[in-house]
């Protein structure tokens, strides 16, 4: 297998009420009414036109506190090991992170989102919108955190990713 390597330019910055990873929602399916606020970098505001229509955008960022991975981790939701790709842990080979927030309002280069469950300072990779059509499957199984549903609103995360 050949590897490239890939270079990212941050477009911006996550702002939350979170300075540290232990005791934060862990989606932001637990977040919900936690405010925040994305600085996007001027440059970039161009490519905030019509997203004022979407009630939901994904955000991927950089877990830029996480170092090393495991391929096999306990996540939050339970003591079980499963396979990093499994989960959604920010220790991973590429740390990678995406959630998806409430847009509440855009001004000039500030979006006010809800539902944040990322570290303040975050810096942002990329914004898409949500699209319920394109990206709500009605039939989509979700493995073994099924059985943990009713955990997710209040789940806070720990220090086993530090």
């Amino acid at each position: 297998m050949k590897t490239e390597k890939f270079t990212f330019l941050p477009i911006g910055v996550i702002h939350s009420p979170f300075d540290e990873p232990v005791n934060m929602p862990i989606q932001s399916a637990s977040a919900e009414g936690v405010s925040g606020s994305i600085e996007l970098n001027e440059d970039f505001v161009d490519g905030l036109k019509d997203l004022d229509g979407f009630s939901h955008i994904m955000l991927f960022y950089v877990f830029h506190k996480s170092e090393g991975f495991k391929l096999q981790v306990k996540p939050f939701l339970e003591d079980v090991v499963h396979g990093v790709f499994a989960v959604r842990a920010p220790k991973r080979p590429n740390p990678i992170g995406f959630s998806i927030v409430k847009l509440i309002k855009i001004e000039k280069n500030v979006l006010y989102i809800e539902n944040v469950d990322v570290l303040n300072g975050t810096p942002l990779l990329d914004i898409k919108p949500y699209v319920p059509k394109f990206d709500c499957y009605e039939k989509a199984v979700g493995g073994w955190v099924s059985k943990h549903n009713e955990k997710i609103s209040n789940k806070k995360s720990d220090e086993r990713f530090l």
